[in-house]
């Protein structure tokens, strides 16, 4: 088995890049984990409460339940993967089943800053793009996907995006195998990953 990390900050095209990969590489030869959906369950604390948890920092990630999912997969074993809704900052008590595959794409932003995860990743990418491309997707996300306007969701880029991008984000460009700049927009890098993972899998190009 082939797991790959991709990390990266807020809006630098993580999940563009993923399914790049995607279109490039047989379906049913890889599972796809969003560390998004380990954000922990906050049911038991008040709506107003929610609006100040903090997305940004490793502390709002259940990493020991993602760490216990990758290795039921490596292991051969179907997991039942959380749902999370950002509306609601809850967990929904639906699950969606992901089959073990040959190859294990995880994505996330703060994915390698925990150790475990990093250690337990055969491939890790790290996804670059300027902070000003970054925040106008930002934008664009919060308030299509997430309810926000625009002024809450600049207010929350200089609260907790932007230093906790700072603090914990930024300085784990330093643990990747791959830096991918400009996001899903290089097809070059894309190519080149995807072509490893062929390689890796023993598959031909089509």
């Amino acid at each position: 088995m082939l797991i790959i990390g991709i990390c990266g900050g807020t809006g630098s095209g993580k999940t563009t890049v993923v399914n790049k990969i995607l279109d490039i590489l047989p379906a049913n030869h890889v599972a796809i984990l969003s560390q998004d959906s380990y954000y922990k369950d906050n049911s038991h604390i008040s709506i107003e409460e929610r609006k100040n948890i903090n997305f940004d920092h490793p502390n709002s990630i259940e990493f020991d339940l993602l760490l216990n999912q990758i290795n039921e997969l490596k292991n051969g074993n179907n997991i039942e993967m959380p749902v999370y809704s950002y509306i609601t900052c809850t967990r929904s008590s639906e699950t969606i089943q992901i089959q073990s595959k040959e190859v294990i794409l995880i994505e996330g932003i703060l994915l390698f800053s925990d150790e475990r995860i990093r250690n337990i990743c055969n491939v890790k990418v790290f996804v670059d793009a300027p902070p000003d491309e970054r925040l106008l997707r930002v934008i664009k996300r919060d308030i299509i996907e997430r309810g926000r306007n625009v002024q809450q969701t600049l207010d929350r880029y200089i609260d907790t995006v932007k230093p906790m991008h700072e603090q914990f984000i930024e300085p784990t460009k330093r643990f990747a195998d791959l830096i991918v700049p400009l996001g899903g927009e290089n097809t070059v890098a894309i190519n080149i990953l995807a072509s490893t993972i062929r390689q890796k899998l023993g598959l031909s190009k089509e």
